[in-house]
């Protein structure tokens, strides 16, 4: 049986998946390895580490090992840019247990500027799974730096990055709203506090939610808005920000349905933000990185696929 090693790799952890010939996921580990929190031994400890026991195979890895201040720099694939284009541009690193690393570029949109490093092979998984999509239906990405993008024929035409999840820590942290804070880490997602921020981001029509945001410490003061609500509130305002520009930049058209992918909490969060702002319920793809380092690993050569891709239906 022919094996794939596939590297999810990021700032802040580390998922490694090993793949058999057709493509279905083996086994799957996760370490809190991110480019920023190695392991003594650096990177080549963690990847003895986490492969430990696997078969000596290719390895595909995708995200910011691929940065500067990753294992090696993978140059930025310019848009637009389609699978062919990242699996011609992999770059090759030696390690000492003799495993060869493949690593997957990230893709520069130079209209912006703006860059993309693991959000390319969820894309490529998600184009994958359902090809529909390709045909010009917005794409968001929700996370620490939310993409929303744009593809045409299988293609990342284009992209623009909300450092949402971001500004959100930083707000809840470093603040002034985080000195009346209580520690609410265990605290139920309050939806009352979301809705009101979101409907408070739509409020804000085009002087946009950068005058919003200190409601949050005023409501706080004059009692309509709990300590422990302010997260929440928080969270509201800023995925609301993200539907507001959407709509005033024309990345979305209120009749068109966009797909979200990622985790699937979070993408709950930006449905509901929809819904408050009359717009389609979104269609959702879980995590797609395991299907988009198999099919850049297959158009690369290093795996070999068996069966023919199912095209998975979209809910909703």
């Amino acid at each position: 049986m022919g094996w794939l090693i596939g590297l999810d790799w990021g700032s802040s952890s580390l998922r490694a998946m090993l793949f058999d010939s057709e493509g279905g996921v083996h086994e799957t580990r996760h370490r809190a390895w991110g480019i920023r929190q190695l392991p003594q031994g650096g990177f080549e400890a963690a990847l003895s580490s986490i492969c430990a026991g696997w078969p000596a195979c290719p390895v595909l890895a995708a995200g910011m090992v691929g940065s500067r201040q990753g294992w090696h720099e993978a140059p930025y694939v310019d848009t637009p840019a389609d699978v062919h284009a990242l699996a011609a541009r992999l770059v090759t690193v030696a390690a000492a247990d003799g495993r060869r690393i493949h690593i997957v570029p990230g893709v520069r949109d130079g209209a912006g500027p703006n860059v993309m490093r693991g959000e390319e092979t969820q894309l490529v998984g998600a184009l994958d799974v359902q090809p529909r999509i390709a045909e010009g239906t917005p794409l968001v990405l929700p996370g620490t730096h939310s993409k929303w993008v744009q593809s045409h024929r299988g293609r990342i035409t284009g992209f623009t990055t909300m450092m949402t999840g971001e500004l959100y820590g930083l707000l809840c942290k470093h603040s002034i709203l985080r000195a009346s804070l209580p520690d609410t880490s265990a605290a139920a997602p309050g939806h009352e506090s979301f809705n009101d921020g979101v409907l408070a981001a739509r409020a804000s029509g085009a002087s946009g939610v950068l005058t919003r945001l200190f409601s949050a410490r005023t409501l706080m003061l004059d009692g309509k808005l709990d300590a422990a609500a302010v997260p929440d509130y928080l969270s509201g305002l800023l995925i609301g920000e993200e539907w507001r520009a959407a709509l005033a930049a024309g990345w979305l058209d209120r009749g068109e349905i966009p797909v979200l992918i990622g985790d699937e909490a979070l993408c709950l969060r930006y449905r509901r933000a929809a819904a408050l702002f009359d717009l389609p319920d979104p269609a959702w793809i879980a995590d797609a990185a395991a299907r988009g380092l198999w099919r850049i690993a297959r158009v690369a050569g290093l795996a070999v696929d068996r069966t023919p891709p199912v095209p998975m239906e979209l809910p909703g």
